[in-house]
């Protein structure tokens, strides 16, 4: 694994097998969890290109 580069999403299986994604900064810290465990990989992987996609959104506050 030495040549992992951070920034990165990491896919995983949790305790009932199914997977979700952490994505973790370039300091190697979690900042990100999947909010949902998927039963096939390609859903977890949809779900990570989502977010890939969404860097342009815009940002919305209240106060």
């Amino acid at each position: 694994m030495s040549d992992v580069k951070y920034p990165c999403y990491w896919q995983k299986k949790d305790s009932r097998g199914q997977w979700y994604w952490i994505y973790y900064a370039k300091n190697h810290e979690e900042i990100a969890r999947s909010s949902e465990s998927y039963i096939n990989r390609s859903d977890c992987t949809h779900s990570v290109s989502l977010m890939q996609g969404s860097s342009r959104d815009p940002l919305f506050y209240s106060e």
